[in-house]
């Protein structure tokens, strides 16, 4: 979905690269990217993949750019991360050109709410399992291990805190896509 987002972009920003996956699609689509994440483990490691060219050490609520200097920025699965959301929607207002495109993909708050998870019903016959919602509206922060020895912050926030930061910032939402799950995932 990013590629057909990103395409024809000419100079993207990549924020929150991880390992640089996104920026090596934009990359091999033609366009010139710059590529941020707030960990050098990271930047080191999208650098040695390819995409660049060029990788840095930034936050997004503090961004070291120029305004109006990006026609596309991308933030994959990065914003429930973020303390400041707002400051990091401002700067990338700031940072894109007028009429460029922001390409902002999350997990779906619903799925993440405090307190939800799977839950095992033994009260019934045979057993059921189910995903817990917890609720939907508070902005709740927890830390998950990811791995061994790695933990992430994960921020929850209801999609609609998401939505008036944008508007807030002078973004403009043409659409919202929300993938169909897999066949067989829901029941």
């Amino acid at each position: 979905m990013a590629g057909a987002e990103l395409e024809g972009a000419r100079h993207v920003l990549d924020i929150g690269c991880g390992d640089g996956q996104i920026s090596r699609l934009a990359s091999a689509q033609g366009s010139t990217v710059v590529s941020i994440d707030p960990t050098w483990n990271c930047v080191r490691v999208a650098a040695e993949r390819g995409g660049g060219p060029a990788f840095a050490r930034a936050g997004a609520a503090s961004l070291p750019f120029a305004d109006e200097c990006f026609d596309a920025v991308v933030a994959c699965l990065v914003f429930e991360h973020i303390n400041d959301v707002d400051d990091a929607i401002a700067e990338v207002s700031r940072v894109l050109k007028l009429g460029g495109r922001f390409c902002f993909f999350l997990n779906h708050p619903i799925l993440q709410t405090p307190d939800s998870g799977w839950i095992d019903d033994h009260m019934v016959d045979p057993p059921e399992q189910y995903w817990r919602l917890g609720p939907y509206l508070v902005e709740a922060s927890t830390v998950e291990q990811v791995e061994k020895d790695v933990f992430v912050r994960f921020i929850h926030r209801p999609m609609s805190r998401y939505v008036n930061a944008l508007a807030e910032h002078g973004l403009v939402i043409e659409r919202m896509v929300e993938p169909s799950p897999p066949s067989g995932f829901l029941a």
